[in-house]
């Protein structure tokens, strides 16, 4: 559940190579469009959905991607690391 309030969430997005973050530009970066219910609001629970496109173009490697949601404030709502694979 959230412990702080904010008018609107925003999607960062990064894949971590060498301890470089390089950042990942997703469709939709906007939490409020992605099934977050805005304002949002202490203590209340939010379900969030997003997609992260592979394009072609993208090298085949294995990497780290971290998904953060920020708030107004560029206060960190959730963090989280996935670890990907990426095939040609």
């Amino acid at each position: 559940s959230a412990e702080i309030e904010s008018q609107g969430s925003k999607a960062r997005v990064y894949g971590e190579m060498l301890h470089v973050d390089i950042p990942f530009p997703i469709p939709e970066p906007d939490g409020c469009k992605s099934g977050i219910q805005c304002p949002i609001q202490k203590g209340h629970s939010y379900s969030y959905l997003n997609k992260l496109p592979v394009k072609s173009e993208y090298p085949s490697i294995k990497l780290i991607v971290k998904w953060e949601l920020v708030d107004d404030q560029d206060q960190m709502l959730f963090c989280w690391k996935i670890p990907v694979q990426i095939t040609s």
